[in-house]
Parts: structure tokens; C-alpha cells; sequence
């Protein structure tokens, strides 16, 4: 599906993602206009999703980061569809993740602190429906986070 040119522009483009299209076809050696026909492509048929900003959020105040690895009551019809629906509806939700397995649902959340996340636990997390069980993993380091792919 892709050629040899292909992936050199998504190498340099995951390199350097807000760099200009000429900028873009000047390091990997090819016209603009082709670069950016080839940046049409890819996104049309759904290889480049999309750009988006990151945000520190420690930057912004938030100094607590927990996973909550939740298993939901199967017994209730769309236990699954309620409560992702309402997980979404929770600000300092940033990751909902689905599983098969013993655990159903992983939860990134934040918090600004302890106590705001003790808060944000108790009258937002504990009150989403179908929760049967619940984990919650304290984020102490981050060691690698690359959304680059070994093109």
C-alpha cells in the first residue's frame, strides 16, 4: 500500500509534525505539490487520522495521574454503552480503554491534587453505573510515551 517515498514523508512528518509541506518535501527530496498530493492520499484512505495538540496537563496544575482498572456487572443489558457513555461525560477522564478479560475498562484520570482526586473519585468515578469492581493504580513515573510508528 505504501512505497518507499510514502513512508520516508510520514518518517520525516511523525519527525516533525507542524513543519511546513514545502519544509516536508524539501527533506525528503520531492516537489511540494508531490508531497502534499501523497499527504492527500494517505489521509483519504485513513493512514494520517488527523494531527492534534498536546497539552501538558501537569503544566496546567495537575499533578495526579491514576489508571482505574474497572470490571463492570455483565448482568445489565448495555452495562457497557451506560457506562462509557457516563465516563465520557467526566472532565478529568482523559483515556477510556475496553478489554476482553477479567477487566473491562481502564480509565486514565486527573487531578490537581490528592484531594481533588479523592473528590473527583468519590462523587464522579463511584457513581458511574454497572462498576462491579475496581482498581486503582497510582501513576508514579512516566517512562516512555512515542506515538511514532518504526516506519
Amino acid at each position: 500500500m505504501l512505497d518507499d517515498l510514502d513512508r520516508r514523508i510520514l518518517r520525516q512528518f511523525q519527525a516533525a509534525p507542524d513543519i511546513s509541506v514545502a519544509e516536508l518535501a524539501e527533506r525528503c527530496a520531492v516537489t511540494a505539490a508531490s508531497c502534499w498530493r501523497r499527504l492527500e492520499k494517505m489521509e483519504s484512505h485513513g493512514v494520517i487520522i488527523g494531527q492534534e495538540t498536546v497539552v501538558d496537563w501537569q503544566a496546567l496544575g495537575f499533578a495526579v495521574e491514576v489508571s482505574l482498572r474497572i470490571t463492570l456487572d455483565k448482568t445489565q443489558t448495555n452495562a457497557f454503552d451506560l457506562f462509557i457513555r457516563s465516563a465520557r461525560e467526566v472532565p478529568e477522564i482523559l483515556e477510556i480503554q475496553t478489554f476482553l478479560g477479567r477487566v473491562d475498562v481502564r480509565l486514565s484520570v486527573i487531578a490537581r491534587d490528592m484531594a481533588h482526586y479523592q473528590l473527583v473519585y468519590r462523587q464522579r468515578i463511584l457513581t458511574l453505573p454497572h462498576i462491579s469492581d475496581i482498581e486503582a493504580l497510582m501513576h508514579v513515573a512516566q517512562i516512555k510515551t512515542d506515538e511514532s510508528l518504526p516506519i
